[in-house]
Order: C-alpha cells, then structure tokens, then sequence
C-alpha cells in the first residue's frame, strides 16, 4: 500500500529533524508537554476527573452498578473500562459503532489498571455468589492531539481514586470510598524519524512508525507492555525508554498525589 503524499512529506521532514535532534514542536526527545490535571469534573459520575496534555483533551467518568458474580468468581466483583472517541476529538474520527482506535485505547488502559491489582475485587463483594459492585470507567476524548493513551490512563486512575460506592443509592450500605491500593500509571513512546521520542503529538503519531505503551506501579513494577503498529526495538533503545518510564511516572505520581 503506498502512502499517502501528506504523511510521505511529514515522515522526510519528521526524519530530518531527528537528524538533528529536534522535533516538530522544538520539545526535546524525552520531553514531555505541559501536563494538567483535575478531579472532580462531572457532578454526575461517582469519581471524574479531566487531563489536558498540550492539546488533548479527555474526561474519564466512574459509574457503579450491582451485577451477579460469576460462578468461578463467586466473591469477586468486576471492573469494567471503554474508551470512546467522537468526531469532536478530531477530523479522522466518523460516527457510528466504536473504532478500532477506541477499542484499542480501553484495553490497553484497562488492561494497566486491571494488572495492577490495584482495585480489589474481592472488596467489591456484596453478598457471595448473588451481589457485587461493577466499576465501570468510562473515558471521552474531547480534543485529539496525539497520545491519548497516556492521557487516558493517568485520568482514569485519577477518576478512580476518588470515587465513591453509592451503597445508600442502591439500598445495600453506606456509602464508601472505592479501594484504590496505588497509582498504575502509563507512558507511551512512538518511534518518529527512526528514534523513539515520550508523548507523540499528532503529526508525530501521523508521520511515526511503531509505539510502546508502559504501565508502572509505585515500586516501579511492570503491569503491562503493549507494543502497537509494526516495527521492532532493539535492546538499547527498550532500555532507554525504561529508565525515561520510571523517573516519568514518578513525577506523574507527584502531581496526582498533590491534589
């Protein structure tokens, strides 16, 4: 498949700006944009919360609601996460069904905050066998400037940890604070210009080749890696993107924990 003549001129010019270490915005290549964060957004969710980086923008709701625990599962309750992309976010984007981009973005996001084990299940139990809480994420993106994945991932967790179980609502308890037990976080890399550069822009995403999403605890722990579109790494340059994830999402952890 050949392509396109607008991406073919953004990949030359793309290219030869990693020749000289540069990007398209002038950040450097383990810079990120400016990062914001809100919680507390939606006055009808259980726990929200609002992430800009540059201009992407995105909400991330959380929703309760009882279901039957499954039979191997009979004390579990369960986590529930989907990502939705409109055509508000950006001109690629088309009504209808949900993209394989939107499908993407929730299980990848779902997929860090369920390894991580942050969320208890068994704390979710109701009654054994007959009741149990469902968290349902859901996650909107308004504005699509490349690298929705982080901006997904870090406004989750945050709509997470502030959310509470409407028990009184549903005539089952009182209400409580969700079990939140640490801060998943995820850093994604695209190689642009035959380097891997942190937080893609559009364009950089438009005129790239392959991208790694990593999902770190607090101690550092790995909960997921999820490789996306084709291409390979060599060894040297997994490393590098490791150590950047690490003092990353340290920093992203700071902020989240100062609200």
């Amino acid at each position: 498949m050949s392509i396109p003549l607008v991406p073919k001129l953004l990949r030359a010019h793309l290219t030869e700006l990693a020749e000289n270490d540069k990007r398209i915005d002038e950040r450097g290549q383990w810079d990120s944009r400016n990062l914001e964060i809100q919680h507390s957004v939606l006055p009808r969710a259980e726990g929200s919360a609002k992430v800009r980086i540059g201009d992407t923008i995105v909400y991330a709701g959380v929703k309760f609601q009882i279901m039957t625990p499954y039979e191997d599962r009979p004390n579990q309750g369960g986590l529930m996460c989907s990502a939705e992309v409109r055509p508000l976010a950006g001109r690629k984007y088309e009504p209808g069904p949900p993209s394989a981009e939107s499908i993407e973005l929730g299980r990848v996001v779902d997929r860090g905050i369920r390894e991580s084990g942050c969320i208890d299940v068994d704390s979710l139990c109701i009654i054994p066998g007959e009741k149990a809480w469902q968290v349902i994420l859901d996650l909107f993106a308004i504005s699509d400037d490349g690298n929705l994945f982080d901006a997904f991932a870090i406004a989750g967790i945050v709509a997470l940890k502030e959310a509470i179980i409407p028990a009184e609502r549903f005539e089952v308890g009182e209400d409580s604070k969700l079990e939140v037990n640490g801060t998943p976080l995820m850093c994604s890399y695209h190689k642009v210009g035959g380097r891997f550069v942190y937080d893609a822009s559009f364009r950089e995403e438009l005129g790239g080749d392959e991208r790694i999403h990593i999902t770190l605890g607090d101690n550092g722990n790995v909960h997921s890696l999820q490789k996306g579109l084709k291409g390979i790494f060599s060894a040297d340059e997994f490393e590098e993107i490791m150590g950047h994830a690490l003092e990353r999402t340290k920093e992203i952890r700071e902020i989240i924990n100062s609200l």
